[in-house]
C-alpha cells in the first residue's frame, strides 16, 4: 500500500470539499452601521441577547452575544449611544435651525410691514364733485335765540349709507365718555342719524389715568379719536359744548370759542336725545382750590406731571432752601377715594423706583407724601378688610394717612384742615405742599345743573333724576335720556303706593287707603315692585318675613299704613348708584339696546297703548362687578362681597382686567408697549 504523502493527503481532502468551496453562499444580511462604540463594550452582547430573544431564538442570542464590534459596525440592528461630540452637533444643529426660523419669522414680519405700510401712502386722486345740501352750507336761522338750527351735516351724503340715514330720526348725544361710548357700540346704527356733541375729541380710559399723572403710561395710550368710534356708526361729530336744552322745540343750544376769542352757537335738533356729559369735582365748598389740581381729563394729568417733574428739579438748585425744599417734596392728595388712593400710590412707585436713578439719593429722604380722608378709613366704599389692607401698605410705605380730618382751606402753600382724635377733640392742623390733588367726589357741570332748574319735577339738585328706564322726569316721556355721572336714578317706591293698589281698590270697591292686603296680594305687589324697581329686589327676597314683620296687629293683613311704611323702610335701604365708569358703561348698553328696540316697534308699526319703553324693554338693573384700585405695586379687589388683596400677583390680575376693558386693539397695544417701556427704561421723567 503506497505511502500516503502529504501532497496526496492534502489533494484528497480538496476533492471532498469541492462542492462546498466552489457553490455559492446566500449573501449575510446587512447590518447598519454603528460608529464611535468601542468593540470591547459590555453593552454589544446585552443587547444583542436581548434583541435575540425578542425574535425567539436563543442560539441567535448566543451567538451573537460572542461578536464584537469592529471597525464601527453595530450588532442585531441596536444603535448604541451617541458619543458627546454627536450629541453637541445635533444640539448645534437644532439651534441653528431654531435661529433661522426665527429669523426668518422676523424677516417675513418686517417685510409684511412695510408692504403693508407701501399701501397706507396714496397718491391725491383728481378731484370729484361733491355733493352738499344748501342746508349744510347755509343753515336756516330760528329758535328762540334766531341762531342757525343744523339740520344739514357736510358729510351727510359723502356714502349711500349717509344719504339713507338723513330719513332716519335723528338721535343726538351729548358727551364721548364711558356712557356715551357704549351707547354707540351697542346701537343699530341703520336705525338712527346720529350725532355726538362733545368739547372733547376723544374717549378717555379714566381708571387708569393715575398711571399717566407719574409717567408709567403715556398720555395717548389712554385716548382713543371719537371721531374713529362715530365713524363706525356712521354719525357726525361735532366739537363743543351744550349749554341748553329747550324740551318742547327739541333743540340743543350749542357753543365753540373761535380762534378770535368770540363764541360760535348754534342750534342742533333731535329726536331723541342722550345726556351723557359726566361730572366735575365736588369743591364742599372749600376755598382756596383754585391753587389744587384735578384728575378728571387728559389736561390734568399733564400738568400733574409736568409738576412732579419741576419740583424736583427745583428742589436740585444749589440756591432753594431747606424749607422750601421740604416743601417741594411733600404731595398732599385730598381724598381717600380710589383715584386719590391710586394717585398716591403711583406717586410712592416713582419716588421709590425711579426717583434715585436720575436724582440726587437724598431727595428721597426728603420726600413726603400725605393723604388726607374725611373718613375713618381710606376707600370706605370697599369691603372693610380691603380698606384696612390698603391702610397698612400706606403705613410700610410710609404713606401718611390722616383719617377724621376735614379741609377747611387751601392756601397757595399749605393746607389748613381739622383732625379728631381719638378722644373726639377737633384740631387744626397745617400741612405745606408742593403739590395738592383735590380728588373728593364728584358735582354737576353747568349743563346739568341747567336742565334740573328748568324741569320741575326735578327735586334733586346735585344730578339728574331718571325714571327705572333712564328718562329724565319732567321731560318729554320716551324722548329725553340720562345717564352716568351726571344722573340718578329715583326708587321711591312709596310714590307709587297708590298705582301698586289700584287694582284691588276697584275689585273691592273701597277707595285706597281701606284695602288691606292678603299674603297672596303682597307677594303679586312685590313681584311688580321688583319689575318696577330691579335695585329693590335685594331687600324683597323674603316677602314672607316682611309680611309678618309689618303685620303689626295680627290681622293677617297690611293695611295701608302697614304697607306705606314698609314701603319708606326699603326706599330708605335704597342707596344711589355709584358714580363709576362700570355703572355709566352699563347704562349706556342699555340705552343702545333699548333705541334699537324702540327703533324696531316703530318700524313695524306697532300699535301700542301705555309705556311703550316698559314695552319693548325692561327697567335699567345695575350689576354691580366689583371694585378694584391699586396700592403701591399690589391691588385690591371687592367682588361682591369677596374680598382679595395681594401683591405683584394681583397687581397683574388688576393690568390684565382694565387690558381687557380697553376700547380698542390700538390703546391695547400702547399699554402693553408702555409696560414694557417701563420694565425696560423706567419711567418718563421729562417735563414735556
Amino acid at each position: 500500500m503506497a505511502a500516503r504523502t502529504p501532497i496526496s493527503r492534502s489533494l484528497r481532502l480538496l476533492s471532498a470539499a469541492r462542492p462546498q468551496l466552489f457553490s455559492r453562499p446566500p449573501a449575510p444580511r446587512p447590518l447598519p452601521t454603528f460608529r464611535n462604540f468601542h468593540p470591547k463594550s459590555p453593552l454589544v452582547p446585552t443587547a444583542s441577547r436581548r434583541l435575540a430573544e425578542v425574535r425567539g431564538s436563543t442560539a441567535v442570542a448566543d451567538a451573537c452575544s460572542t461578536l464584537l464590534v469592529r471597525g464601527g459596525t453595530t450588532v442585531a440592528g441596536i444603535a448604541a449611544p451617541q458619543s458627546s461630540k454627536r450629541r453637541f452637533m445635533r444640539l448645534a444643529y437644532i439651534l441653528f435651525a431654531c435661529v433661522g426660523a426665527g429669523v426668518t419669522t422676523v424677516t417675513v414680519l418686517i417685510g409684511g410691514f412695510f408692504i403693508y405700510d407701501a399701501t397706507t401712502y396714496k397718491e391725491l386722486d383728481d378731484a370729484e364733485d361733491i355733493e352738499l345740501s344748501e342746508l349744510a352750507l347755509h343753515p336756516r336761522v330760528g329758535g328762540p335765540k334766531n341762531l342757525p338750527i343744523l339740520e344739514r351735516y357736510l358729510d351727510d351724503e359723502d356714502s349711500e349709507i349717509g344719504k339713507l340715514s338723513l330719513t332716519k330720526p335723528h338721535l343726538v348725544i351729548l358727551g364721548s365718555g364711558w356712557g356715551a361710548v357704549a351707547v354707540l357700540k351697542n346701537i343699530n346704527p341703520s336705525d338712527y342719524h346720529i350725532t355726538v356733541i362733545s368739547p372733547q375729541n376723544h374717549f378717555l380710559f379714566t381708571p387708569m389715568l393715575p398711571s399717566a399723572t407719574v409717567g408709567t403710561l403715556e398720555f395717548r395710550s389712554l385716548v382713543e379719536p371719537i371721531r374713529r368710534i362715530v365713524a363706525k356708526v356712521h354719525g357726525h361729530y361735532l366739537e363743543a359744548s351744550a349749554e341748553k336744552v329747550m324740551f318742547s322745540e327739541r333743540l340743543i343750544e350749542v357753543f365753540q370759542p373761535n380762534p378770535s376769542g368770540g363764541e360760535l352757537r348754534f342750534y342742533v335738533p333731535y329726536d331723541k336725545l342722550v345726556v351723557a356729559v359726566g361730572s366735575q369735582s365736588n369743591t364742599h365748598g372749600v376755598e382756596g382750590l383754585e391753587h389744587c389740581n384735578f384728575l378728571k381729563t387728559i389736561e390734568d394729568a399733564r400738568k400733574i406731571r409736568r409738576k412732579v417733574v419741576r419740583n424736583l428739579e427745583l428742589a436740585c438748585l444749589p440756591s432753594t432752601t431747606e424749607a422750601e425744599r421740604n416743601r417741594l417734596l411733600s404731595f398732599v392728595v385730598c381724598g381717600g377715594g380710589p383715584t386719590g388712593v391710586e394717585f398716591a400710590a403711583e406717586l410712592y412707585d416713582l419716588l421709590n423706583e425711579d426717583l434715585t436713578m436720575v436724582y440726587p439719593k437724598v431727595l428721597r429722604n426728603l420726600v413726603s407724601v400725605h393723604v388726607v380722608q374725611s373718613q375713618g378709613h381710606i376707600l370706605n366704599t370697599y369691603d372693610e378688610k380691603i380698606s384696612t389692607y390698603a391702610q397698612e401698605r400706606f403705613k410700610k410705605d410710609s404713606i401718611d394717612v390722616l383719617t377724621n380730618a376735614r379741609v377747611s382751606e387751601v392756601l397757595e402753600d399749605r393746607v389748613v384742615f381739622t383732625q379728631k382724635d381719638e378722644e373726639g377733640v377737633i384740631h387744626t392742623k397745617e400741612l405745606p405742599y408742593g403739590l395738592c390733588l383735590w380728588s373728593t367726589g364728584v358735582a354737576q357741570c353747568e349743563v346739568t345743573k341747567d336742565i334740573v332748574a328748568s324741569l320741575e319735577s326735578q327735586k334733586n339738585r346735585r344730578a339728574i333724576e331718571t325714571d327705572t328706564h333712564l328718562r329724565i322726569i319732567g321731560a318729554p316721556l320716551g324722548e329725553v335720556y340720562a345717564i352716568g355721572d351726571c344722573s340718578t336714578v329715583r326708587t321711591n317706591v312709596t310714590e307709587h303706593i297708590v298705582e301698586f293698589l289700584r287694582s284691588y281698590a276697584i275689585k273691592s270697591n273701597k277707595p285706597v287707603e281701606d284695602c288691606s292686603l292678603t299674603f297672596q296680594q303682597w307677594r303679586d305687589i312685590a313681584m311688580n315692585i321688583k319689575r318696577r324697581f330691579p335695585q329693590a329686589g335685594e331687600h324683597l327676597k323674603r316677602v314672607d318675613y316682611l309680611f309678618t314683620e309689618y303685620d303689626t296687629n295680627k290681622s293677617g293683613t297690611l293695611d295701608f299704613d302697614e304697607l306705606t311704611r314698609l314701603l319708606q323702610d326699603i326706599d330708605r335701604k335704597m342707596t344711589s348708584l355709584p358714580a363709576t365708569a362700570q355703572r355709566a358703561h352699563q347704562q349706556g348698553q342699555y340705552i343702545g339696546r333699548k333705541l334699537t328696540n324702540l327703533a324696531r316697534a316703530e318700524t313695524l308699526a306697532m300699535t301700542v297703548s301705555g309705556d311703550i319703553d316698559d314695552l319693548v324693554y325692561r327697567p335699567f338693573e345695575y350689576h354691580h362687578l366689583g371694585s378694584l384700585a391699586y396700592v403701591g405695586n399690589a391691588a385690591v379687589f371687592d367682588l361682591n362681597g369677596y374680598s382679595f388683596v395681594g401683591g405683584l400677583v394681583a397687581m397683574y390680575l388688576w393690568r390684565s382686567v382694565y387690558f381687557a376693558q380697553s376700547v380698542s386693539f390700538r390703546t391695547r397695544a400702547l399699554l402693553f408697549m408702555d409696560w414694557l417701556t417701563r420694565g425696560m427704561f423706567g419711567r418718563d421723567m421729562t417735563q414735556i
